[in-house]
């Protein structure tokens, strides 16, 4: 028994010394510092400032369904943001469009998604989430809506930041893209060498000592925050396709009944990813058998919901308001993973 749990352990070791080789550097460290950037220099407060009243109602639609883009959060850290506009007057519409949208686009769970799941689940995760998420707002509204209030104006503190930050964010992510672009080291090298001290200077010349400090201070807290969970995520998940039989996940998750895309679906919003641990779990179970299909429902409903996160909406909305969110979320997942199966075959 015990060379049992040793051998297991080895396997689980050398998933991680075969993940930390493949993706560390030209992968997780540019994003991580994309992250940063994101979460340090874009402003929280000019993005939720446009889900009061003041808003017309196509822009609180759009800000909420991107603003994954801008804030990186899981299914629990964006909890205290959803209850902050939903009670100081967002309308249940875009507050539930950016409840799902905003841990379901994160930027550096999108592009690792890509990296390590392949670029037909990357695209099909950052753009059906869009496309979901006000599809789920627009819905809330027009069952609630009345029952809502009077929205109100939401009022925001903070400067706004300046504009280079949007560049800083198209040099970074260059940097990100370029190893998929040029496979081959010698011209990635050429590229990706002159984009990366670009960056180092115009980040020396456009920001403030303080605000380089913020983004250090915030790419560290988030890869010490993230690394631990992702590499335990990594180890587990070399374990599970070692003692998982595989024919166990072709037959619930591998073909393209409804009932594959449901179990997946359910099995995902009951779950608990920390950002990114995920995309190692699922990529297991892909290994295994599961079809691209139920992954894509998996990573639809798993980073919006989970069993903490679920207790929480119902409070902050209300049972009935709670559950009709959560269900449309794990229904529509399941459906939109069966969509993009069907394009597959």
């Amino acid at each position: 028994m015990a060379s049992s749990f040793i051998d297991l352990a080895y396997v689980g070791i050398a998933s991680i010394q075969e993940y930390l080789a493949l993706h560390v550097l030209l992968c997780l460290i540019p994003a991580f510092f994309l992250a940063g950037a994101i979460a340090s220099l874009f402003s929280k407060e000019s993005v939720l400032k446009f889900f009061g009243a003041d808003a017309p109602k196509y822009v609180s639609y759009t800000v909420a369904a991107a603003s994954g883009c801008l804030l990186a959060v899981c299914s629990c850290t964006v909890l205290p943001l959803f209850a902050g506009i939903y009670k100081r007057g967002a309308g249940i519409g875009p507050a539930t469009t950016f409840l799902f949208s905003a841990p379901a686009i994160n930027v550096l769970a999108i592009v690792y998604t890509a990296k390590i799941l392949g670029y037909d689940l990357g695209v099909a995760r950052a753009v059906i989430a869009i496309l979901l998420s006000v599809f789920i707002g627009i819905m809330m509204a027009f069952i609630y809506e009345k029952d809502n209030g009077e929205r109100k104006s939401i009022k925001t503190f903070g400067e706004e930041k300046h504009a280079h930050t949007v560049w800083l964010f198209l040099l970074l992510l260059a940097i990100l893209v370029t190893p998929e672009i040029f496979p081959t080291w010698n011209p990635m090298l050429f590229v990706e060498i002159p984009l990366i001290l670009i960056t180092v200077y115009v980040s020396l010349k456009w920001f403030s000592k303080e605000e380089l400090e913020s983004w250090m201070s915030e790419t560290w807290f988030l890869t010490k925050q993230i690394t631990p969970l992702l590499l335990i995520g990594v180890f587990f998940a070399g374990i599970i396709v070692e003692l998982l039989p595989a024919e166990y996940v072709v037959e619930y998750v591998g073909g393209s009944t409804a009932t594959s895309y449901i179990i997946a679906s359910v099995a995902a919003a009951l779950m608990y990813f920390s950002t990114l641990t995920e995309v190692p779990i699922i990529s297991a179970l892909t290994l295994l058998g599961m079809g691209k299909g139920p992954a894509l429902s998996m990573l639809l409903a798993g980073p919006a919901l989970s069993l903490p996160n679920m207790i929480v909406i119902n409070r902050i909305m209300g049972v009935k308001k709670g559950l009709t969110y959560i269900s449309m979320v794990v229904v529509i997942s399941a459906i939109s993973g069966y969509i993009f199966g069907m394009f597959l075959i």
